[in-house]
């Protein structure tokens, strides 16, 4: 016979889903659901493509969340009469299959409750990720093609729709940097983790010694704006150079000027598109990316302003964040969470959500512990 305590852990999950649940705002998810449905049987909703599509996206996005958390509130009902069931009636089954749903649902809140901690300005954004390879020469080149590789695994395992912007390929192997964009809800909260250096250490494959290597590789996150945003560029501040696409080790994959390179000349700030097939779409994906970055520059400097009339406070993010090492043990470690597995092949191939949310609920702690000094 199981041994759970089977009251006490559906009180648990009743009384974790009623924090999600106060959290979640149930009744404003209703309201913004009625207001956008109606939005979006107004008759001339699609003589404007953009702004429909953007109601149409919003208004799924809330009945998917309504419907998640209704389902797993009728799911705690299922499991305590399946637990009734299988208690009157001495059915060691029934018990099994509660004690399988007890932590499928606990595992379902959990991802929940990570949901609720994405409360910033442009958490419900979609993201847009660049990955730059560092110190470390052709390794490094070679680690940024691994995170590009995991990122994608990571959004194909979720169903998340990705793009990839831009890629600029090292001439031996791997990558100088790859820009993509995750088509998702919450993409930028969730991933605004992940912003910072991460760290391989391996036996080089490239080195015909066999020594053990170290690499470096940045990783950006920022949101994807939208049209509500203003962030004017006027055309005197923007450098725009045109040249052709290449693919892997300098070949030509492109013969006409399509790609394209912006500047924004008062920052410095450099975006290049070259995925699209005209240069028309690579310079309105390169400006969409460009105003992106300039935002979130005005929100640093906002937020620095602020911090230095408040005085220092509690510790902001590494650049070193995440410790990838293949030799002479496997472990990837994240150096603010702690938070470490042995199994490396699995985070290469996209298993990171214990890392993810992990992290979300560190910094979540940390703005805590910030707001409270």
């Amino acid at each position: 016979m199981a041994t759970t305590d089977f009251p006490a852990e559906i009180r648990a999950l009743r009384a974790q889903y009623q924090s999600i649940e106060q959290v979640s705002d149930v009744e404003g998810i209703r309201k913004d659901i009625e207001e956008l449905s109606q939005e979006a049987g107004a008759p001339d909703l699609w003589d404007d493509p953009a702004a429909a599509q953007k109601v149409t996206s919003k208004l799924s996005h809330r009945q998917s969340a309504l419907e998640r958390l209704e389902t797993l509130e009728s799911r705690i009902d299922d499991l305590e009469v399946l637990v009734e069931l299988g208690e009157d009636e001495a059915d060691e089954d029934s018990l099994a299959e509660a004690e399988r749903e007890l932590v499928t649902l606990g595992k379902a809140l959990d991802e929940l409750e990570i949901v609720t901690l994405l409360a910033g300005e442009w958490d419900e954004r979609e993201a847009v990720v660049t990955i730059r390879s560092g110190a470390g020469g052709v390794d490094a080149a070679d680690f940024a093609e691994m995170l590009l590789r995991m990122y994608l695994r990571w959004a194909e395992r979720h169903g998340y729709p990705t793009a990839i912007l831009d890629t600029s390929y090292a001439e031996e192997a791997g990558l100088k940097s790859a820009t993509f964009e995750v088509k998702a809800p919450y993409a930028f909260g969730t991933l605004s983790v992940e912003a910072g250096t991460h760290r391989l250490v391996r036996i080089s494959p490239f080195d015909n010694q066999g020594r053990r290597q170290t690499s470096f590789a940045a990783v950006e996150v920022i949101p994807l704006i939208e049209q509500t945003d203003v962030i004017e560029v006027p055309d005197n501040e923007i450098r725009v150079d045109v040249f052709r696409s290449s693919g892997p080790g300098g070949q030509s994959v492109n013969t006409t000027d399509s790609a394209v390179r912006l500047t924004h000349l008062p920052t410095g700030v450099v975006v290049s598109m070259q995925n699209e097939k005209s240069q028309i779409q690579n310079r309105a994906a390169a400006m969409r990316v460009l105003q992106s970055r300039l935002l979130l520059l005005k929100k640093e400097q906002e937020d620095a302003e602020k911090k230095a009339l408040a005085g220092d406070v509690k510790a902001s993010w590494g650049d070193q964040m995440r410790s990838y090492v293949l030799n002479p043990y496997q472990m990837v470690k994240d150096l603010r969470t702690n938070h470490e597995v042995g199994n490396t092949s699995a985070v290469f191939d996209g298993e990171i959500d214990d890392f993810i949310d992990a992290g979300i609920r560190w910094r979540t702690d940390n703005r805590n512990d910030a707001g409270n000094s």
